[in-house]
């Protein structure tokens, strides 16, 4: 069984570094490439305000989140959920680095250490689609996913949009392994010869009225262009040989 949970946060800015915390998780779990409808989703209290920046890409004002549990609450719950599975994250960096912060802060060791691996679907599409945008709008419109209901960034609905462009940008790729064939298996391959009249080109010559029509058509040309019709003039240089 191939467990993953395609994972996406909201957050009070873009550097944990700078004080900034998680105010939102979203996961929704796949099993061997199917959505379960197992989901996990918090709100949750960051004890700040979030910067303007960042307010105006989620909307989830300081008063929304002042009732919501803080990340403490949560963290066991949230280990268990994703304990051992490979996480699917888009622009993977961004959202680790706040996860592992709130784990530091806590005491915790890193978010890699509970995991089955992490997969960039970042990554995937700047190899898949090198040269164009690979945000997520960009893969839904892409994928011909819709995402009309999207008027904010919402972790949960996040998720649930890139497990749909993870599932497209993957499919078909169920497995790596090389498929080799079985050492007593014979290959039978059937020789056809093949004689001079079956590749033959066949080659249609132009009848009378053909090559009057077009030296018409160059005659038309050359007036329009007051002489200066490369066609004609070509073949006058070579009749002049």
């Amino acid at each position: 069984m191939t467990r993953q949970i395609v994972l996406d946060t909201e957050t009070t800015g873009l550097n944990p570094r700078l004080g900034n915390r998680i105010i939102e998780i979203g996961c929704v779990e796949l099993v061997n490439r199917k959505l379960t409808g197992n989901n996990f989703h918090y709100y949750i209290n960051p004890e700040r305000d979030s910067e303007e920046g960042a307010l105006a890409v989620h909307g989830l004002s300081t008063e929304f989140l002042s009732d919501k549990p803080k990340f403490a609450q949560i963290v066991d719950e949230f280990i268990a959920f994703v304990q051992g599975a490979e996480l699917v994250i888009h622009n993977a960096p961004f959202d680790m680095s706040f996860l592992n912060s709130e784990f530091e802060r806590l005491g915790l060791s890193k978010l890699e250490d509970y995991v089955d691996g992490v997969v960039d679907t970042l990554v995937q599409a700047k190899e898949l689609h090198p040269g164009k945008r690979n945000s997520l709008d960009a893969l839904c419109d892409r994928y011909e996913i819709s995402n009309s209901h999207r008027k904010l960034h919402g972790a949960l609905l996040d998720a649930e949009l890139l497990a749909d462009v993870f599932l497209a940008m993957s499919r078909g790729q169920n497995s790596f392994s090389i498929e080799v064939e079985e050492e007593n298996e014979v290959v039978v391959v059937e020789t056809v010869e093949l004689s001079e009249q079956d590749y033959a080109v066949k080659v249609f010559y132009a009848d009378a009225n053909e090559l009057n029509s077009h030296v018409d058509l160059l005659n038309d040309l050359a007036k329009a262009s007051q002489g200066n019709c490369i066609w004609q003039n070509e073949a006058a240089a070579e009749n002049k040989k």
